[in-house]
């Protein structure tokens, strides 16, 4: 299957064709831009539309390895050919809410080494989780201004689609490395300019000024070493 939101996160529409289906609610296409429940983000949902009829995607999600399209009217037959189109609202919202997550935690790694845990994206608010000792709540508040700087400053957000050899020349990657199977050769690196270069297969916005300016709303212990903070957009 070809991922197409790997090299452009800003494709809404498509036109594939159906390779199988089970359950008549499961649907594998030879290629998508519907983004997989994973990594932290939720799935995109949608459309598939065939002979003129619609069949809403209610959630994306990677079964045995393949990405399957689960739709809520049944119908859709192997071989069928459909214009898959993405909820754009909600894909742009994640996009946004995936790049401020990169800054803020190449803020925190920065400014206290602790490593980056776990991240939730949600719809209205995001979750960032990190291996952190002490827990200056005034300190992780500042992030705030520091992050927001960021946005302001209008960066370029590339996607390389990197050599696995020149990938694992990058610090921030090479901590990974045991990730990666033997067979990829290839790693996808999200690079925020001056601020951070990631191994990521989410999606991304092309320039820090199209996110809102964000709110550090909570902060909380999540047992030893496990620190969490909760931010919004303002």
């Amino acid at each position: 299957m070809e991922l197409l939101y790997l090299k452009d996160c800003y494709l809404t529409e498509f036109d594939a064709v159906i390779e199988s289906v089970k359950d008549d609610k499961y649907v594998v296409l030879d290629k998508t831009v519907f983004y997989p429940n994973s990594g932290g983000q939720l799935s995109d949902t949608g459309v598939l539309i065939h002979n003129g009829k619609k069949y809403p995607v209610i959630f994306v999600g990677k079964i045995d390895g393949v990405i399957s399209h689960e739709v809520s009217v049944p119908g859709l037959s192997k071989g069928d050919s459909i214009k898959g189109i993405i909820d754009w609202d909600r894909r742009y919202n994640f996009m946004k809410f995936h790049t401020v997550s990169h800054i803020l935690s190449a803020i925190i790694h920065s400014e206290t080494g602790a490593q980056i845990s776990g991240n939730q994206i949600g719809e209205e608010k995001t979750r960032v989780d990190f291996s952190l000792e002490d827990f200056d709540r005034e300190l992780i508040k500042s992030y705030e201004a520091k992050v927001n700087a960021v946005i302001d400053r209008k960066l370029p957000v590339q996607i390389d689609i990197m050599p696995r050899e020149d990938a694992f020349n990058i610090p921030s990657v090479v901590k990974l490395k045991d990730a990666f199977p033997p067979d990829i050769s290839e790693i996808r690196v999200i690079n925020i300019l001056d601020i951070d270069k990631q191994a990521c297969g989410g999606t991304h916005v092309a320039n820090t000024g199209d996110i809102p300016h964000i709110d550090i709303f909570k902060a909380e212990n999540k047992g030893k070493n496990n620190r969490r903070v909760h931010f919004r957009f303002v």
